[in-house]
């Protein structure tokens, strides 16, 4: 709230830089994730602090990085593109602070959103990942994750099921079966180490959007394969996401009766977690965020709003469990 990763027009930069102390870019993503945040932190505390910087954000996104004339969120105002997986983000936390709100923009904004990933991403039998602007053409496929169709974009398409839609809910059935059919290449088709860690951070989007659906193996599975590799790779390159993203899919897992519960387990990724996190800092633009990761024993010096977000709400719900005040619902998965 006091760090400046939001600037005064609502939007949230990437990430704060440490060692040159600078915000990087406003990201219409990114944003979106922090919309979302916020109105969960105003569920939990009342603090309408909270939802005055939700609300925010939610304008920034309406009023001025919706691209009217191409009727999407570029990757970044003024940008010569847009992703599949942001405007799902940036959709799911429009619905967040419209729920929270009633304001009827928030709504209407993300249901146009969401027409934009219905028709301007569509493949055949898959959805690509970005488009130029303003024509609307498929960007070639390039090796990272992220410029390929993949199982992680399940997530964003959790878009087209928080609308309420009950056609918006087929095209969210399509996204799960092109999920599952390529989830394990997914992890598979990547052998670098480090870049193994980050398509985790990946694949865990995949995982936290089966939560809403029946498909308990798949989940089951992907729970076990993560923590395998986040062992495995964590010495070398860790992401504090990461073990955020699975403890937040063990817990939800196992309160919904899919999963059970690894104690142990959840225990040693709450209290990883925990340690990536610049609690008694000096500098107030960074005392409380978590850090993005490490390398061996050295901090990277990013302090992420998402790490932060993803971070903020594991622990939180870690603490409810422990506790036995469990309340969650799913929609305010960040």
């Amino acid at each position: 709230m006091h760090s400046g990763i939001q600037e005064r027009d609502g939007g949230v930069a990437r990430f704060y830089r440490s060692d040159p102390a600078t915000n990087a870019a406003v990201s219409t993503e990114i944003t979106g994730y922090a919309a979302s945040t916020l109105a969960y932190l105003h569920a939990r505390t009342g603090n309408q602090e909270y939802l005055d910087a939700a609300v925010s954000a939610a304008r920034y996104l309406t009023r001025q990085a919706w691209d009217s004339a191409a009727s999407t969120f570029p990757f970044e105002p003024g940008s010569d593109r847009a992703y599949f997986f942001d405007i799902g983000i940036i959709v799911r936390g429009l619905l967040s602070v419209w729920r929270a709100t009633g304001e009827e923009e928030f709504r209407e904004r993300a249901q146009e959103a969401a027409l934009s990933l219905a028709f301007d991403f569509l493949g055949e039998g898959f959805f690509h990942p970005v488009i130029a602007l303003p024509d609307k053409h498929p960007l070639p496929e390039e090796p990272r994750w992220s410029r390929k169709p993949g199982c992680y974009q399940l997530k964003s398409a959790l878009a087209w099921r928080e609308l309420g839609d009950p056609h918006a809910k087929q095209m969210f059935d399509a996204a799960v079966g092109f999920a599952l059919a390529n989830h394990e290449q997914f992890l598979q088709e990547e052998s670098d180490r480090e870049k193994l860690m980050d398509r985790l951070h990946a694949y865990c989007y995949f995982l936290e959007a089966l939560l809403f659906t029946s498909e308990r193996e798949h989940l089951k599975w992907g729970i076990r394969r993560v923590a395998q590799l986040l062992q495995e790779i964590g010495p070398v390159f860790e992401r504090s996401d990461v073990n955020a993203q699975l403890l937040r899919v063990r817990l939800i897992a196992h309160h919904l009766g899919a999963v059970p519960m690894d104690e142990t387990a959840a225990r040693e990724e709450a209290s990883r977690t925990a340690s990536f996190q610049a609690l008694d800092a000096a500098d107030p633009r960074i005392r409380g965020g978590f850090w993005f990761g490490r390398k061996g024993a050295r901090m990277l010096p990013f302090s992420n709003p998402v790490s932060t977000a993803f971070c903020v709400q594991a622990l939180a719900l870690w603490q409810d469990h422990q506790a036995g005040r469990w309340s969650f619902e799913l929609p305010q998965l960040i």
